[in-house]
Parts: C-alpha cells; sequence; structure tokens
C-alpha cells in the first residue's frame, strides 16, 4: 500500500465528463490499495473568468477580496469529484483550505504555506477515504480566505504530500510527460523518462508550463518524488507512464543539456546615467522587491568615468507596469533615463551535465549567430545558460539550440 497525492490540473477537470474520467483514475488506484489525497485545480478558464470579474469591478481590487472571489473555482470542482466519487461507491469528501487547516502567510494573491495540519485528514486516509482539497487556496494567519498566485495548484499537491509524507505525488495534466522542449514548436521533442529537481526548476523558472517553480522546489526539499501524466492517456500514476522528477543521484547517466525553454512574457528594463555609488542598486531593487516585482537577469556596465552606468534587468511583462511606477517614485532616478522594452523573449539551455563539460556556451552563442540571432543580455547558472533576444526569433532560436545540442528523438 502506498500514499499517494494526485493533482488534476485545469484542462483534466474542464468539464463533468472529464472530472468522471479523473474520478476513475482515482477509483482505480484505490482498487490496487492504495490511499489516495486528491489536490483539484478550477476548471478550465474558470479562473480567467473571475479575474475578469474582478478586474471589471475594478483595475485597484482589495487582494483580501480578490482571493475571496478566485478561490471559488477550485471549491466547486473539489465538490463535483467527491460527488463523483461517491457515485462510484468510494468514501470521499472534499476538505476546504481553511477546514484543514492549510496556514499561509498574508500576502494574498501569491501567498506562501507556512503549514498543513494533517491530522484529521490523516484519519480518514487511513480508514479508506478519499481526500479531496481545492488546490490554489489556504487560510492567512488572519483567518483570510488566501490563494497561492497562478498555478498554485501544483504547489498545494507538494505541500500535502510533504506534510503527509507521502511515496509520490502524480501531477495530472494534458501533456504525458516532460519534454526537451515544446512539441509544439520542435515536433521531435522527446519525452524524458526521468528529469532531476535541479534541472525542473531550471526549466520551470524559465518559462516551461508543465510545473509551478515553487512546487519543485518545495519537492525537492522535502524529497517528494513528484511524476507528470498524462489524464487523457489509459495509464494511471502507479503505472509509472510518464515524466519522473527525482533526486539527480537516482539518475544513473545525465545527459549534457536536458532541455531547452523559453519565455514570451518577458520585458526589458534599461536605465542609463545611473550613478555610480555604493548602495545605488540596492535603493533600485529593495523598492521593487517590496512592490513583489521579481527581477531577473541584471546586467551593469562598467563605468568609464566613475559617476554613471548603465543598468539593465527584466521582469515580467504583467509587472512591468508597477515596476516602471515603482521606478519613478525613486528619488535617487530623477536624472535617470528609463527605457522599457516589452519584445523580448528568453531562451535558456539546462542541463546538470553543465558542471562537468565544457564548451556549452560557446555552442549556443555560435548556433545563434549562425542564425542572425543578437544577444541582448546573458545570464549563467551551474545548470543553466539563459539568454536575452528578440522575441520574432524565438522559434527559430529554439529549433536551432535543440539541433545543436542533438535532443532529437
Amino acid at each position: 500500500m502506498a500514499l499517494i497525492v494526485v493533482k488534476f490540473g485545469g484542462t483534466s477537470v474542464a468539464d463533468v465528463a472529464r472530472i468522471e474520467n479523473a474520478a476513475d483514475k482515482i477509483v482505480r488506484e484505490v482498487e490496487r490499495g492504495n490511499q489516495v489525497a486528491v489536490i483539484v485545480s478550477a476548471m478550465s478558464g474558470v479562473t480567467n473568468q473571475l479575474v475578469g470579474y474582478c478586474d471589471e469591478v475594478s483595475q485597484l481590487y482589495d487582494t483580501r477580496e480578490y482571493d475571496v472571489v478566485v478561490s471559488s473555482g477550485e471549491q466547486i470542482t473539489a465538490g463535483l469529484m467527491a460527488m463523483a466519487l461517491q457515485k462510484r461507491d468510494v468514501e470521499a469528501r472534499s476538505w476546504l483550505g481553511w477546514q484543514i487547516p492549510i496556514r499561509t502567510d498574508e500576502t494574498h494573491g501569491k501567498a506562501r504555506i507556512a503549514e498543513i495540519d494533517t491530522t484529521e485528514i490523516s484519519k480518514r486516509l487511513k480508514k479508506g477515504e478519499v481526500v479531496v482539497v481545492p488546490g490554489f487556496q489556504g487560510v492567512s494567519e488572519r483567518n483570510r480566505i488566501s490563494t497561492l498566485g497562478r498555478g498554485g495548484s501544483d504547489t498545494s499537491a507538494v505541500a500535502l504530500a510533504a506534510a503527509l509524507k507521502a511515496d509520490r505525488c502524480d501531477i495530472y495534466t494534458d501533456v504525458d510527460g516532460v519534454y526537451t522542449t515544446d512539441p509544439r514548436i520542435v515536433p521531435k521533442a522527446r519525452k524524458l523518462n526521468r528529469i532531476s529537481f535541479e534541472e525542473m526548476i531550471e526549466l520551470a523558472s524559465l518559462g516551461a508550463k508543465v510545473l509551478q517553480t515553487r512546487s519543485v522546489e518545495m519537492a525537492m526539499k522535502h524529497h517528494v518524488p513528484l511524476q507528470v501524466l498524462s489524464s487523457f492517456e489509459d495509464h494511471i500514476g502507479s503505472d509509472l507512464p510518464g515524466t519522473l522528477i527525482v533526486e539527480e543521484d537516482d539518475i544513473m547517466e545525465q545527459e549534457l543539456v536536458s532541455g531547452i525553454a523559453y519565455a514570451r512574457d518577458e520585458a526589458k528594463v534599461t536605465l542609463l546615467k545611473v550613478p555610480d555609488t555604493p548602495g545605488v542598486a540596492a535603493r533600485i531593487f529593495e523598492p521593487l522587491s517590496e512592490a513583489a516585482v521579481n527581477v531577473d537577469m541584471i546586467v551593469q556596465n562598467i563605468s568609464a568615468d566613475g559617476k554613471a552606468t548603465d543598468m539593465t534587468f527584466t521582469v515580467s511583462r504583467a509587472d512591468l507596469p508597477k515596476a516602471l511606477e515603482t521606478l519613478g517614485n525613486l528619488a535617487d532616478l530623477d536624472d535617470v533615463d528609463i527605457i522599457a522594452t516589452e519584445d523580448v523573449a528568453k531562451v535558456s539551455v539546462v542541463g546538470v551535465g553543465m558542471i562537468s563539460h565544457h564548451g556549452v556556451a560557446s555552442k549556443m552563442f555560435a548556433t545563434l549567430a549562425k542564425k542572425g540571432i543578437n544577444i541582448q543580455v546573458i545570464s549563467t547558472s551551474e545548470i543553466k545558460i539563459s539568454v536575452l533576444i528578440a522575441e520574432e526569433y524565438t522559434e527559430l532560436a529554439v529549433r536551432a539550440l535543440h539541433e545543436a545540442y542533438g535532443l532529437e528523438s
């Protein structure tokens, strides 16, 4: 017997028929003698609709009330899933975030989970009951409904798996695993049977849409094996048909490059004539952090005269208005020119094999140069190299790099 947490994404529960299909998979896990806890997303498109309602009322809404509205989508799915399981003679009950409770901090709209009290649902699981929990939501320190940010149901699933000390967490979605890159751009992209937590974190943070970055970070921290698999195939998670995300030591042979990721939702901000004085970077980026603007790639030029320098960094396009507003209110930047560009994309190569091999960066740069693609910004870590390029060249860059590193099927 295994304790498994299974999560169904929005496309997997898009309508009642798909909820019924997901319920069938849960029943098959129960029939194998497994204890099953279920995390569900809102039906596909529902969260966008709810966010739209909030925007119609006010562009400057109270995030506490925003959380009340948008969390309702997952609640509906949880109730329907419990009904579908009961119809199949499986004892099941839905549990909302505040009922468990799933405790979070006070950052409404982007809350982080602090702790989960599993006392009661553990008792139910041991009795053979299937526990159905709406993802994406919790309860704040002040007992207000809170949400975890878009894609937060992945984080809910991993957090619950960690709290329950589950044997595995299965993420059912509309793809059958993690690929070397987006198959819509590269038809020869190859599904990976296994990938390390470190590589998956990089791929997720760099634009791969399969999993939310926070969920993989949490899984690595708490040693929770993850599996990504399709809800539209006949297999269930215990058949291990998808991609397993595991510790690096559990992978026999590491490839030099495991995948190519891209993100089109980037925006570039350049500050010209920034005073070249100690602490100026902190005075720029601390207010951005306080405004919950996530800054990614950062480049600062060498000061030629010791008085002024130029600085470039990237943010998500959604955060660009907030970033510009924050920068506009800084006294340090009164005489600084601010240039914002949205027509950029980030393309990255990822692989733990880079740690022990050289030449990965030079191959990337040479491949892009051969295609006439100019690099605007470069960022590196031990297992990834990212470049910022003009958005119009995104697909060309991804295809060229995928071929250059021999990732085809």
